[in-house]
């Protein structure tokens, strides 16, 4: 039986930096870090733009951020939670640089602030176009040698496991297959789920393979509350490749630098929908590409790159380039093939200001959380602020919290002589994607209430096959995308029927 002081489930920028405020604070913590992969392979380390942050307050202001978020956000966003956040944000790239984070500047030493659709001035503090993959690593170096922090990599988190303590209850650990197979549990007083989000359950997205929504599975089976799930963020501008599925994302700062969207007939036709063109927020340029892509009867549209400056695009986008140029494209002469892809979740396991849920004991962060500040749509580069501000929120609560009561007991697994046939796994997981795609997600009712009905009899299969078979990682993993795919729909359903009323 494994005990802990905290456990962390992820090892992304949220999980990673709870666990180093926490050291911080106290450095005698146990703490068991998570992974359910290599510990480096998460959305964190794929995110190209960087961090929302007002750093001139002479051309910028917390309020014009605010706003950009609220606006982004449709009138869905928590308006004290978005001031939290962004007011925030500065003393919080400060703790990244302290930590060793370094970020591109001008020739003055300034940071060079990049701009991205949605924002009224250029904010984004970055890491050339690979942020996320130099603040990974940041993070890990400090966190990978730390004695009283251990990590546990290719382990998939189960369940929750719950008991009643003095009448309430509350969460006191978690279980987990480990990279043999083996059926274990680990326990501990504070439990937080920083999983990321749930793009592999789409046909086509930016998220890595592990992205499968598991942390709000595991808290819809635990009974915590699960909010907003209906408003997941496709990004407009992944490089569409055939039979592929898992695409390479291209930042949505190069647009800000100038890169055009185009049709097969070379029409710049993204102002037919918004004034912004290109800079318009992502739910909107990525509606417009769906909307053109169906008039066209073509299966992507481009990103018109020819015209750029080319110094100054392979200065500051080397990683596209050199994918691109990896690929065989040119981007001197070739238009880029490119589709809107799954890229965000912004619904969630819901907490409150500090990152709590509806379980005590039982934290949320980062991506497979729902704290308020994105309503319906993400702002670009918003979300790693929004995962440092609530780690270091988490961090006070955790550090100031003095009962640490947790009952312990070996929990046990029920082994059965078989497993199910990888094949049949595959095929559950290939039909959940193909069905599970953005024209869904705008489409009606009626279409979403048939898949909501083929995802309830494959997940009804499923649970009749581990009535007989064994479980294991890869029947866990589609039974949380299944978990997922449902609430989406169930939610989304729900709000289309409410607008339907309110309109009326």
């Amino acid at each position: 039986m494994k005990k802990s002081d905290v456990i962390i489930v992820g090892t992304g920028i949220a999980g990673l930096s709870l666990a180093l405020h926490l050291i911080e604070k106290n450095k005698a913590l146990k703490i068991v870090l998570l992974a359910k992969g290599d510990p480096c392979a998460t959305n964190t380390s794929l995110a190209q733009g960087g961090l929302a942050v007002v750093c001139d307050r002479l051309i910028d202001s917390y309020e014009e951020h605010i706003q950009d978020t609220l606006a982004a956000g449709q009138g869905k966003c928590n308006l004290e939670i978005v001031e939290m956040v962004i007011k925030q944000a500065p003393q919080r790239l400060q703790e990244l640089i302290k930590w060793g984070a370094e970020f591109d500047a001008d020739r003055k030493g300034k940071l060079d602030l990049a701009l991205e659709g949605g924002h009224s001035h250029q904010r984004v503090v970055h890491y050339k176009d690979k942020t996320g993959w130099h603040i990974q690593e940041v993070l890990w170096n400090k966190i990978k040698s730390h004695p009283s922090i251990e990590i546990i990599d290719n382990a998939l988190a189960v369940d929750i496991i719950k008991e009643n303590i003095y009448n309430t209850e509350r969460a006191v650990g978690l279980t987990f297959f480990d990279r043999n197979n083996q059926f274990s549990a680990v326990y501990a007083p504070h439990i937080v789920l920083a999983t990321g989000g749930s793009g592999h359950i789409f046909n086509y997205t930016s998220n890595p393979e592990n992205a499968t929504g598991d942390g709000v599975a595991m808290a819809l089976r635990a009974g915590v509350s699960v909010k907003d799930m209906q408003y997941v963020q496709f990004h407009p501008t992944a490089l569409f490749e055939k039979k592929k599925g898992n695409l390479f994302l291209i930042s949505e700062a190069l647009r800000g630098f100038g890169a055009h969207v185009v049709n097969y007939k070379e029409e710049r036709f993204l102002y037919h929908y918004d004034v912004r063109g290109e800079l318009a927020t992502r739910d909107i340029v990525s509606k417009a590409i769906a909307t053109e892509m169906i008039i066209s009867n073509e299966e992507n549209v481009f990103l018109d790159l020819r015209h750029l400056n080319n110094k100054g695009f392979e200065k500051h986008f080397p990683t596209i380039f050199s994918n691109l140029k990896e690929k065989g494209f040119d981007y001197k002469i070739d238009l880029i093939p490119i589709v809107p892809a799954a890229h965000y979740q912004c619904g969630g396991i819901e907490v409150n200001e500090n990152g709590q849920t509806s379980l005590k004991n039982l934290y949320a962060l980062g991506e497979c959380s729902c704290t308020g500040l994105h309503g319906a749509n993400r702002l670009a580069s918003n979300s790693l602020i929004e995962a440092l501000v609530f780690s270091h929120n988490v961090a006070e609560v955790i550090a100031h919290d003095k009962n640490n009561d947790v009952l312990y007991y070996e929990h046990s697994h029920n082994h059965k002589p078989e497993f199910i046939a990888p094949t049949i796994l595959k095929d559950f997981n290939l039909q959940v994607k193909n069905w599970m795609t953005f024209s869904l997600l705008t489409n009606s009712f009626e279409s979403k209430q048939i898949v909501l009905s083929n995802l309830h009899k494959i997940h009804s299969d499923l649970m009749e096959c581990l009535g007989y078979y064994n479980r294991c990682k890869e029947c866990c993993e589609l039974e949380n995308m299944l978990d997922v795919a449902m609430l989406i729909l169930e939610h989304s359903c729900q709000y289309q029927g409410i607008e339907s009323e309110q309109f009326a």
